[in-house]
């Protein structure tokens, strides 16, 4: 298929393309497989489907298919939510699952105009629909999120969510404000969800986090000022924590989260805090 073109017809589909299939916002899955071939789905009409291009890998065309029925027991697999095949995918495959879903949700999302309510239709050579009737374009969409791992000394603060049932403790984070920057976000989340402030904050790094479309920006910030004061609506339980003393925390390996708490561990355990 040509590389432009972001929303195509079965006529452009060749076989070699691979197929990440997706049906009411989950993944279909067999044998921790969700890469099909054209082959294993020639009893299946693909040509009915809604096909979205998502990236080429290894000079092979990526494609997106929005199943509108599902048929997972016909071809001997499971739903997954992409939640649930966080830990058990290489960050790569990870990648290319969570851009996948993030366009299907894009795409059904903005079936309509938010403008006149009129339906969309897809561009023809960019990524994004058009409204029918005032000609109003939607892109795909990020939500820009900051996360902070608060420093005091060489203590962490560390925090439990309010809307989660897991027994895991993490930075904080939250959506950035219209008319904000990710530096003025971080003071305002931190104050508004345990009550202190915070100076000398640095951007370490970011990830794409698709639950649903959002970037992570990641930064360190030092404790300033005040008590620890928990919006109960947001923050069931935070403290400050000692590196040998460390609650359930996020795995390095799948979270930005993860990664600014170990990487505070490592400079501690370095000599260079203090």
């Amino acid at each position: 298929m040509p590389e432009s073109d972001h929303f195509f017809s079965v006529a452009q589909l060749m076989g070699s393309d691979s197929f990440i299939l997706i049906f009411e916002s989950q993944v279909l899955v067999r044998d921790e497989n969700f890469l099909w071939s054209r082959q294993e789905l020639s009893s299946f009409s693909v040509e009915e489907a809604e096909c979205i291009f998502v990236e080429r890998r290894e000079n092979v065309a990526v494609i997106v298919v929005n199943l509108q029925e599902d048929i997972s027991a016909s071809l001997q697999a499971e739903l997954n939510t992409l939640r649930s095949l966080l830990l058990s995918l290489p960050q790569d495959d990870f990648t290319l699952l969570g851009r996948a879903c993030q366009l299907v949700d894009w795409y059904n999302t903005h079936r309509f105009c938010g403008r006149c309510g009129n339906e969309t239709e897809t561009h023809k050579k960019e990524r994004a629909v058009v409204c029918i009737g005032c000609s109003h374009h939607y892109f795909p969409r990020i939500n820009p999120c900051v996360i902070v791992l608060i420093m005091k000394g060489e203590q962490m603060l560390l925090a439990r969510s309010s809307r989660s049932a897991s027994n895991v403790f993490s930075c904080l984070a939250g959506f950035i404000e219209v008319g904000e920057t990710p530096e003025e976000a971080v003071k305002r989340e931190v104050k508004e969800e345990v009550g202190f402030n915070v100076a000398n904050i640095r951007y370490v790094k970011s990830q794409s986090w698709p639950f649903p479309s959002q970037l992570m920006l990641g930064f360190l910030a030092e404790y300033s000022s005040g008590k620890i004061a928990l919006e109960p609506s947001e923050i069931a339980e935070a403290d400050w924590y000692d590196i040998d003393s460390l609650p359930n925390v996020p795995s390095a390996k799948v979270s930005v989260a993860g990664e600014l708490i170990e990487y505070c561990i490592a400079q501690i355990k370095s000599g260079m805090r203090g």
